[in-house]
């Protein structure tokens, strides 16, 4: 099977959920929605911190963000113990501890450092006094309004320098009055007496936010398996579909439990990538991105700090992702073989036991599921590895940031408090916690991608050849003709077929008989086109049927096989599956004239009786009879019988010539059976020896003109009458 390029099987996958695409919108629609819910749950810790720890009063806090937003400039904030003195001077007024370039403030000509002591509205006279009111008339009063400043600055020597500063005031944030309802319901008076009022806002909020979280949450991952469900469902009927026009060769020289294996595990070991995409992958990242967002919102400075790790977190992903990939595939290889072990040994349990190899194949299953138990140690070894590793870099940048930062709140640098930086580590320890649950993705994106080249390298194997031309064959009239057929068996090191030449006229009957492996079952699989020759042409009434639609050639001939074939269902359906639109009348006429109805009769649910997998109930004699029933349903014009009578008895065989004596009259019929009693039957019969055709005639010829004919009637034919 051909080797894809590393992605490209995944990617196919992939093509199986684009089609779902009102789906995949919804599930970003919800994906984002977590990660804003989660993001404005993080950043209600921050005034649940300052009403908690007593920094400064919610109104305060929401007041400072919308003047920094809408001046560009930021105030110090009171330490906890300046609060407490309700007369202490720093209450009194706002210093200015930052202003921004190309801001409102550094153009109306504010500075650094200077202090608003008062601020006077022209319009009404009213005046702000305190640092609360203060920050509220800056944050809450309209755009356009003209104010007076009163600013204080200290000289060389440490004495107060007052001057004022008529200013008009600039537009709001658009989101300042929105900020501000919340708080709205608590009083802006300070004291202890709001702490309760405040923390319940804040809670409230809180729930509120988880709730709509875990709606959301619940509709992307109820989305993320419906979209893999339907898709892997998809693909495993894809697979199954396209497996049903593959050539019968295909599955003779590598059997079918490997196949089996890629249809049901594989699949599924696939669509646990498409899982995981659209779960895990999409949500972890949008909330460790709203982490980061909101982390660069309190400090950009330390947050690209903690991020200096990335690249290392990247290659260390890459690299056990490879070798996840390689350990996937050969599981996927021993998985295959495990399960064709396991069906081999079921189907010949009898023999098993008969011979007392009981232990024999238990020790051969151990070997097998000891190499697969090596592979799956490797990948959990893998799986093991990457979160430790993960957790120790997010330690080791954590760390970094946690010294700097406390160094930080120390001195007040970039406006930083206890409450932001508490906010600001546990922000990043959120996105640190999104990269830990992801790390383990592109483990299982690798396994996903073996298991896909595994289901494509089926998918991507040519179907039976037809030619684009091809016509509808016309029912057989006059001869079916071989002209110098060779045909070599894939891999074989020599043909099975060497030259056959033969001709058969419509209406006859034609006995093919020859040693083990000498090519007879070989000629007649020619025919339907199991196998197409290496070279020569097999022709009905002139035309060459490898120019015929396939399924106009396959509907004139029925086939009893060498195994019987029989499925898991009643028998009237097992009957009735050469001509599905059969009536009832005409499936019991059918077992009638294989003298399957006498038994079928019998059973408590007759035609409905249940043929269970392993055909339990019922003797080869009565299985090959409904087979038999089966083919003389379909009245075709073409009748293949590749040793028919090898399962049935005497009583049931005599039966069924008798039945067969009338139906192949104006028939062509093939028989390969080991009975003299079948041969002898026949209008002629063919030797093949060593894949050549080296006589052709009646028995009374035959035996008198064909050493190879008389040795195999004495050896074979003989002991089966």
């Amino acid at each position: 099977m051909a080797k894809p390029s590393d992605y490209t099987a995944f990617t196919r996958v992939l093509r199986y959920v684009w089609p779902q695409w009102p789906r995949l919108i919804a599930l970003l629609f919800w994906s984002v929605l977590i990660s804003l819910m989660f993001s404005a749950t993080f950043l209600t810790v921050i005034p649940l911190l300052k009403v908690m720890m007593e920094e400064e009063g919610l109104h305060n806090w929401v007041d400072r963000k919308i003047c920094n937003s809408r001046y560009g400039m930021d105030f110090n904030v009171p330490t906890r113990s300046d609060l407490e003195e309700e007369l202490s001077e720093v209450t009194r007024y706002l210093h200015i501890n930052h202003i921004k370039k190309n801001s409102w403030a550094k153009n109306a000509g504010l500075r650094n450092g200077e202090q608003i002591v008062a601020i006077a509205s022209k319009s009404d006279g009213q005046q702000a006094e305190t640092m609360s009111r203060l920050l509220e008339f800056l944050a809450t009063t309209e755009q356009g309004a003209e104010a007076v400043l009163t600013l204080r600055h200290f000289d060389s020597d440490g004495r107060p320098v007052l001057r004022t500063l008529e200013v008009r005031l600039p537009s709001k944030p658009f989101y300042a009055d929105a900020a501000q309802w919340p708080v709205s319901f608590i009083p802006r008076d300070s004291g202890k007496n709001v702490i309760l009022p405040a923390m319940t806002v804040v809670i409230i909020g809180l729930v509120l936010m988880t709730i709509l979280r875990c709606v959301a949450r619940f509709n992307q991952a109820y989305l993320a398996e419906k979209i893999t469900t339907i898709a892997n469902a998809q693909l495993r009927e894809d697979v199954f579909r396209h497996v049903m026009y593959m050539p019968v060769g295909f599955f003779s020289s590598r059997g079918t439990s490997d196949t089996t294996s890629r249809i049901l595990g594989d699949v599924t070991m696939s669509g646990r990538g498409i899982k995981i995409l659209f779960g895990k992958t999409l949500r972890e990242p949008m909330i460790g991105i709203g982490a980061l967002i909101s982390a660069f919102f309190i400090s950009w400075k330390l947050t690209l700090i903690f991020m200096g790790s990335a690249p290392l977190v990247i290659g260390v992903i890459a690299v056990l992702g490879k070798k996840m990939k390689k350990a996937t595939k050969k599981s996927l290889i021993s998985s295959a073989q495990m399960l064709g072990r396991i069906q081999q040994a079921i189907g010949a349990l009898r023999v098993i036991k008969v011979y007392n190899r009981q232990q024999w194949e238990i020790s051969e299953y151990e070997k097998t599921n000891r190499v697969l138990l090596k592979y799956h140690l490797k990948m959990s070894k893998i799986d093991a590895m990457t979160s430790p590793m993960m957790d120790a870099l997010g330690m080791i940048a954590g760390g970094a940031v946690i010294l700097l930062g406390a160094f930080w709140v120390m001195k007040q640098y970039d406006g930083m408090q206890a409450s932001s930086f508490f906010t600001l580590l546990a922000g990043l320890g959120i996105a640190a916690e999104s990269v830990r649950k992801i790390s383990d993705v592109w483990n299982t994106v690798q396994q996903a991608n073996a298991a896909a080249e595994r289901v494509f390298a089926v998918i991507d194997e040519p179907c039976e050849k037809e030619a684009p031309d091809a016509f509808v064959i016309k029912p057989l009239a006059r001869q079916i003709e071989f002209r110098n057929i060779v045909f070599t068996y894939p891999g074989a090191a020599q043909p099975a077929l060497k030259g056959v030449d033969l001709t058969v006229p419509a209406g006859q009957t034609v006995a093919v008989v020859g040693s083990n492996g000498s090519g007879k079952t070989t000629l007649v699989n020619l025919l339907p086109r199991f196998y197409d020759p290496d070279s020569g042409q097999i022709l009905i009434d002139g035309q060459d049927i490898h120019k015929a639609t396939l399924a106009s050639l396959r509907d004139q001939i029925s086939m009893v096989t060498q195994s019987t074939v029989t499925f898991h269902d009643t028998i009237a359906n097992n009957i009735a599956y050469s001509k599905p639109d059969a009536t009832m009348d005409e499936i019991v006429d059918a077992a009638k004239k294989a003298y399957a109805h006498e038994f079928i009769a019998t059973l408590p649910d007759g035609y409905q009786t249940l043929i269970g997998e392993q055909n339990s109930g019922f003797s080869g004699g009565q299985l090959q009879r409904i087979v038999i029933a089966r083919a003389i349903l379909k009245n075709p014009k073409i009748l293949i019988f590749d040793e028919a009578m090898s399962q049935i008895d005497a009583d049931s065989e005599a039966k069924i010539h008798k039945a067969l004596s009338e139906l192949m009259k104006g028939r062509t019929c093939f028989l390969i059976a080991h009975r003299f009693s079948t041969v002898i039957s026949a209008d002629r019969i063919v030797v093949i020896d060593d894949g050549r055709l080296i006589a052709q005639g009646r028995h009374d010829e035959l035996i008198q003109s064909c050493p190879t004919y008389k040795r195999l009637y004495e050896t074979q034919l003989i002991g089966g009458v």
